[in-house]
């Protein structure tokens, strides 16, 4: 016996170009696609106990009220004892200390190129790096500082949407599953329960393979951190790996963290900055070509091929929501196109829908017959 029919060249191009436009469509709606994604990871990572206490008798109701109260109070406690134990004075002076450390390491670095290369001395590099921190410096406030406040201000309530999200996806999620169900012709009914659930099973194996490959970015560059000496290599490998969600972006902040803070914390030794760029740029190498291939891409049943070129089709056509949204997106835009492929290919399913129309039809008519 054959296994089911897989999707062919046709569909596949069906499944690219709707992941594509798709991609299109919601960059301009990235004021609910950012909140939803954030409900989503939460939404998974407070199913199961939600799910125990329904399991123990608890409603549904009850079961996402509690479940997202215990949650959200705990991360707001957690939050609160890392600012408490920092100390609210203490954070503009750290600030403050870290980017004048930049800033010297930028220095130093461009008096180390232009001693060393004839090209760079030629440039006069040290004087374009002093003349562009002093515009930087002098004007951010000016130019910089009121746009920076204002994304700001304008993101937060979308974000602010994420717990709402999470709340009511775990409360209502079976109730809009049955709600599309009833929408459904009788003759399809049965393969569009076993489409719902196996969406829900690709979203969910998309954010375990987020987490799967979070927890490995955190350990591999920690250690890495770890050996040439960096200060606090674990939470700067940990908030690496978490900006790392938005692919190159997010990478190069992170870089730029970590830099700040390996130049900051050993001044005299800039060996060790310029060693946790090479850390750096070789574990970010592995994660775009090896660990998320690996984990994402398979969590998702997507060939690590296409895993990679349409991540390089979601920054060309989106940008940064792009990199972030393609693989989620094309994990359902592909189980969606293959399941119709396989539905509008089925004579057996197509004839039992006619005959089902034409048996409506004749009950509806029985009656209006001279």
């Amino acid at each position: 016996m054959r296994g089911p029919q897989r999707a062919g060249p046709v569909a596949w191009a069906g499944i690219v170009a709707a992941t594509c436009l798709l991609l299109v469509v919601l960059q301009h709606m990235l004021w609910l696609v950012l909140p939803a994604l954030l409900g989503g990871v939460m939404y998974y990572m407070l199913l199961e106990p939600m799910q125990r206490m329904v399991r123990a008798g608890a409603s549904r109701n009850l079961s996402a009220l509690v479940v997202c109260g215990v949650f959200f109070t705990l991360a707001l406690l957690v939050v609160a004892g890392l600012l408490a134990w920092a100390g609210p004075a203490s954070w503009p002076a750290a600030i403050a200390r870290y980017v004048n450390g930049g800033i010297a390491f930028a220095r130093n670095t461009a008096s180390e190129l232009e001693s060393r290369s004839p090209i760079f001395a030629s440039m006069h590099l040290r004087a374009i790096v002093n003349r562009s921190i002093r515009a930087l410096t002098n004007d951010f406030a000016q130019h910089h500082l009121g746009t920076l406040v204002l994304a700001v201000v304008s993101w937060l309530p979308s974000l602010l949407l994420a717990p709402f999200l999470t709340f009511f996806f775990l409360r209502d999620g079976v109730r809009f599953k049955r709600f599309l169900a009833r929408a459904v012709p009788n003759a399809y009914f049965e393969r569009t329960l076993c489409l719902l659930h196996d969406v829900d099973g690709t979203a969910r194996r998309y954010f375990e393979g987020l987490i799967r490959l979070t927890v490995i970015d955190t350990a591999v560059l920690g250690l890495g951190l770890w050996t040439i000496g960096v200060s606090s290599p674990l939470v700067l490998g940990l908030i690496s790996a978490l900006l790392a969600w938005v692919p190159y972006v997010g990478s190069i902040a992170g870089c730029v963290l970590v830099v700040v803070v390996a130049s900051t914390d050993a001044p005299s030794q800039p060996v060790i900055a310029y060693s946790a760029v090479v850390v750096f740029v070789l574990a970010r190498l592995l994660d775009d070509f090896v660990f998320m291939p690996l984990t994402v891409g398979r969590s998702l049943r997507i060939h690590p091929l296409v895993t990679v070129l349409m991540l390089f089709a979601g920054g060309a056509l989106a940008g940064v929501a792009g990199l972030m949204l393609v693989l989620p997106l094309l994990g359902v835009v592909m189980l969606v196109g293959e399941t119709l492929a396989r539905l509008l290919t089925n004579p057996r399913l197509r004839a039992r829908h006619r005959n089902a129309r034409a048996l409506r039809q004749k009950i509806a008519s029985a009656d209006l017959a001279v």
